[in-house]
């Protein structure tokens, strides 16, 4: 069955990207290769994410027991004006990522100490709990336990 494998990023700089996306929220790097063209080919994804219901999505499986994986971050460095002015507003300023968790007050502790900037306080929803936060380029995600 297909399944979106990977979502591509365009951030300014490889290494700051990684930092941040390994360091601050804590995704494992899958793959950092060179390429002949000096680009890299840089994958990161959260280390487990958590389904609705509550149930547990690890990323650990290759999926062909049917089991889900997370889907990867290529981050995919601008080489041109038109993707640096891109960088930071790839979904038009609205939330396009959303970082579910199974410990909604563990993660978003974590992340604040760790620096990241909140857009606003924590709503519990019907839906789950939740808080918008910004990447390090100003793109919006939700921070989301669901209910």
């Amino acid at each position: 069955m297909p399944y979106i494998a990977l979502v591509t990023l365009v951030v300014d700089d490889y290494d700051k990207a990684l930092a941040f996306y390994t360091r601050v929220l804590g995704f494992e790097l899958i793959e950092d290769t060179e390429r002949d063209d000096g680009s890299r080919w840089v994958v990161v994804r959260p280390r487990a994410v958590v389904g609705g219901g509550g149930r547990d999505r690890s990323d650990r499986s290759d999926g062909s027991d049917g089991s889900a994986r997370s889907v990867g971050l290529l981050l995919a460095r601008a080489k041109d004006d038109a993707e640096r002015a891109s960088i930071g507003v790839q979904t038009g300023g609205r939330v396009g990522f959303f970082l579910h968790t199974d410990d909604f007050t563990r993660d978003h502790a974590r992340m604040r100490a760790a620096g990241v900037r909140f857009l606003e306080e924590p709503r519990h929803e019907p839906y789950g709990s939740v808080a918008v936060f910004e990447d390090l380029y100003g793109n919006r995600w939700d921070l989301l336990q669901p209910a």
